[in-house]
Parts: structure tokens; C-alpha cells; sequence
């Protein structure tokens, strides 16, 4: 049964005004229930196919289509800074997406609560950012991206400024919500191990005019746990995603 497609990116390219070309050519389909992930050297364009996705800029060429317009109205957006209002609550910050939708507070509270829990964070509702740790912000944020119930998730290397501990243990958060909510996550990563886990497709991209030189699947089946981290197959999972990305990085034989 083939999947359901989300968006589509038809023959996209994007070039800066100072000339910069980020992406050419680039032709990908997001499928409902996957975890896509972005992998690739800095510069190579992955953060751009985000911000076009979300409508924070548009294509020099090609199309991006949506095949569900309510999809493309209701994105949960996690970035690498958790970027929260510093003045207000846990629980304010999260209900902040529905408040610009105008859900009242009465109206929003069970869903903002559902959220909270969610990442473990019924606890500190009424905390301030200053009061959490760098994990906590980040589940703070995931919290808010996901109170909309979106069905398409953006996540910019959100984890990239934790420590390894913080980061393994929110890669498997992650698993988990992904589970619970059928959401489709679209992931930016440098990690190569980061990738292997949480992923179900990769897609390794080129700092050269961000070209995707790769994009292999990776069987849903897994079971996400410690147990595929020290298996044979994430370490065979994990070799083939790091020569794609020394190939992307120009640092493979012959380059």
C-alpha cells in the first residue's frame, strides 16, 4: 500500500539575492508517518527546505505542492534555540499557538495540559524558562510545536546544543511522541548516529548548489531502543550514512 504523499518538492531551487544558489533541482515527497531527516555538511541547504516547507520563503523555481491544504495550515515547528518568552509561564508559552488561533484559555487548557504531559512537563507548568534546564526548554518547545496537533512536524537540529546524555534521552522522547501521535516529522541533522536512530528515511544532501546525492530508507519495523543502538544493523546503518556524508563533504577517496 503505497503512502500517503503530504508535500512535494517539484524541481525546487532557491537563490539568495546575493547570489548565493542554497538548493537546485531538488525534487522530494514527504509521506504521511515517516521521520525524514536532513542530512548534511552546513550550507548544504537542509535548514532552506525547511523555511520553504514552512512559508518562510519562497522557491527561485520549481513547485512545492501540497496534497492536503489543512497540513500545510497547521505546522509544528521546533528550532536548534527552544525560543521561549522568557516572562511567561511554561504553560503560557505552550498555549501561545493556540491563543493566536483565539482558543480561550478555557478552551485551550486540556489540550495545552495533554501536551505538557506529554514531554514531562506537568510538573513545571507554572515555571519560568529560567527555571528549566536546556533539555526541559527544548521539551518546553516540542510541547508548544505539538499542542496544534500538527500533522507535519519541522525540526531544525533542535537537539544539536545538548549534551550527548540530554540528547540520547530526547531522541528517544521523540520515538515515543512520534509513536503515541502518528505525527510525520521532518528532522535536520549533522549527526550521523542522531539520523540512524530516529529516522525512517535519510536523505543526504551536497553543499555543492544542495543537491541530494543520497536517500535510502530505513525499515519502520525497528524497535527504536538501546538494543538498535548496539546492533550490528545501526552500526551497518551507520556506515552508510557517514560515507554518504563524507561523499557529500567531498572527504571520500578520489575527491
Amino acid at each position: 500500500m503505497t503512502a500517503q504523499r503530504l508535500v512535494s518538492l517539484q524541481n525546487v531551487s532557491k537563490t539568495y539575492p546575493n547570489g548565493v544558489k542554497a538548493l537546485e533541482n531538488i525534487n522530494l515527497e514527504i509521506c504521511a508517518g515517516e521521520t525524514l531527516t536532513l542530512l548534511g555538511p552546513s550550507g548544504c541547504g537542509k535548514s532552506t527546505i525547511l523555511r520553504l516547507i514552512e512559508g518562510l520563503a519562497q522557491p527561485s523555481g520549481g513547485e512545492i505542492f501540497w496534497h492536503d491544504q489543512k497540513i500545510k495550515n497547521n505546522l509544528g515547528a521546533v528550532f536548534q534555540e527552544a525560543t521561549l518568552m522568557p516572562w511567561a509561564s511554561v504553560f503560557d508559552n505552550v498555549y501561545l499557538p493556540l491563543r493566536l488561533q483565539g482558543h480561550t484559555l478555557v478552551q485551550a487548557k486540556s489540550a495545552v495540559e495533554e501536551s505538557l504531559e506529554n514531554v514531562g512537563l506537568s510538573s513545571f507548568a507554572r515555571a519560568l524558562p529560567r527555571e528549566l534546564s536546556g533539555g526541559m526548554k527544548m521539551r518546553c518547545a516540542i510541547a508548544r510545536a505539538l499542542v496544534t496537533k500538527p500533522a507535519l512536524i519541522l525540526m531544525d537540529e533542535p537537539f544539536a546544543a545538548l549534551d550527548e546524555v540530554t540528547r540520547f534521552q530526547l531522541n528517544d522522547d521523540l520515538i515515543h511522541l512520534k509513536e503515541k501521535l502518528n505525527a510525520t516529522i521532518i528532522f535536520v541533522t549533522h549527526s550521523v548516529f542522531e539520523s540512524v536512530f530516529i529516522s525512517t528515511r535519510i536523505v543526504v544532501m551536497s553543499k555543492m548548489q544542495g543537491a541530494i546525492i543520497e536517500n535510502f530508507e530505513i525499515d519502520r519495523s525497528i524497535r527504536r531502543d538501546e538494543n538498535f543502538r548496539l546492533s550490528q544493523r545501526y552500526s551497518e546503518l551507520s556506515r552508510q550514512a557517514s560515507t554518504a556524508l563524507n561523499h557529500a563533504m567531498g572527504l571520500s577517496r578520489g575527491k
